[in-house]
């Protein structure tokens, strides 16, 4: 199970963003060995997806990072310090490479950890990291998994749980009236976890899901699952899938189980501008109609703004507030803890992102805590309100579609509590 931390989150006030808005780097770097060396200096690392299936997301993480340090740094730092220059690891969708990339940051005695993106990595990681006392804390984690592992108080996550994003998909879907639904997912943790909530969410709504499959996704090949897909005569189908997810949409069009013929659904994974035009590069509006669920990334417009003029040629902004507001949570728990050790500001995490005085910015935050009140901080994300198990205890999420041009919009968004 998990344990220490407390409090909570919403929106990111835009004059602290735009004053920050412009600038280098900061980051977490360091020497000395494990975390915690108690130099009173928070040196922070990342394990991100540079290469690989899921690279897509590496730069909106790495420039939220980057962003939320320079806003820190630009406010005094933490315990009176700047965060040094980050230190980066690519995850590459590899467990081995992404096992190497913590042992470097480990080595370079980083206090913290933002990653993995995936959850699969993030699980090939987690017990080396927190097992040397230091915090790994993920922005895109979704796998219902990392609720009750056991990581001794050091595993935290900004991103919701998948049980708060499968309802919100299953919604989507009656909403649209289709009663016959097939599901197919990665077989990893993600895939699984999110396939077996939104199937019950699903049946308790009435709906009959015809197919509820797994498949390999290092797969070469797709057309099996499609297959299936058809077979089980559904009028929908969702797909929970990362960057394989292209082959299996063109298959599923070939098959005429596109958009045009039946209700198409995805999820987080899928959540690409550039989607379309993987899928159909001369039509990308044969995606239009698609429909999916992910974390909301543009619900709050001063965040994007002011992340984009620090980030021109930031296209992909998935996850990129769950991203900056891990920083953040990790920079106030340092200094409600005034310490660096990560075995002091874990317990502080939970802490400040619930229970005390509303505040929506990491100078507002730190002023606050200065004048020793406690704090609840209200990210760019939405509400964060960590419950024990280091993660959000309500989201919001995100409904998004392809219009007949190929390009991503977003429906609405909703708040899903647990």
């Amino acid at each position: 199970m998990k344990s220490p931390v407390r409090r909570s989150a919403v929106f990111l006030g835009a004059v602290a963003l735009l004053a920050a808005a412009c600038g280098s780097n900061g980051g977490g770097g360091g020497d000395g060995a494990q975390g915690g060396d108690g130099d009173e200096v928070l040196k922070l690392g990342y394990v991100l997806p540079e290469t690989g299936q899921l690279a897509f997301l590496g730069p909106p993480m790495i420039q939220s990072t980057n962003f939320a340090i320079k806003v820190i740094n630009d406010s005094g730092g933490v315990l009176g310090k700047p965060i040094p220059k980050v230190v980066g690891s690519d995850e590459a969708g590899q467990e081995a490479v992404a096992a190497q990339a913590a042992d470097r940051l480990l080595n370079a005695g980083v206090d913290a950890i933002i990653g993995a993106a995936s959850s699969a990595m993030s699980l090939a990681i987690i017990d080396r990291v927190t097992g040397e006392g230091v915090v790994q804390f993920s922005s895109s984690n979704t796998a219902l998994t990392f609720t009750d592992y056991d990581d001794g108080g050091f595993y935290f996550r900004t991103a919701p749980s998948d049980a708060l994003q499968a309802p919100v998909l299953a919604k989507a879907i009656q909403e649209d009236g289709h009663k016959r639904v097939a599901m197919v997912a990665r077989a990893d943790d993600y895939g699984r976890g999110l396939l077996d909530s939104t199937k019950k969410a699903l049946e308790d709504g009435g709906v009959t899901v015809t197919l509820a499959e797994t498949y390999d996704p290092k797969a070469t090949n797709f057309d099996q699952i499609v297959q299936k897909i058809k077979n089980s005569n559904p009028d929908a189908a969702a797909v929970i899938a990362f960057e394989e997810g292209t082959q299996i949409l063109q298959s599923m069009i070939e098959a005429g189980l596109g958009p045009a013929d039946i209700g198409v659904y995805g999820t987080d994974g899928l959540r690409s501008e550039e989607l379309p035009k993987l899928v159909s590069p001369a039509d990308p509006g044969r995606l239009a109609g698609m429909k999916g669920t992910a974390p909301a990334s543009a619900s709050n417009p001063e965040f994007v703004k002011a992340l984009k003029e620090f980030a021109p040629n930031l296209n992909v902004l998935q996850f990129a507030p769950q991203t900056f507001d891990a920083v953040t949570t990790l920079a106030l728990a340092a200094e409600q803890a005034k310490s660096d050790d990560p075995g002091k500001f874990a317990e502080e995490i939970v802490a400040v992102t619930k229970d005390g005085e509303k505040c929506n910015s990491f100078p507002a935050c730190k002023t606050l805590l200065a004048e020793g009140k406690d704090i609840d901080y209200d990210g760019v994300s939405g509400p964060l309100d960590f419950v024990d198990a280091g993660e959000p205890g309500q989201a919001t999420i995100e409904v998004y579609a392809y219009n007949d041009k190929g390009e991503l919009e977003t429906v609405r968004t909703e708040v899903s509590k647990g």
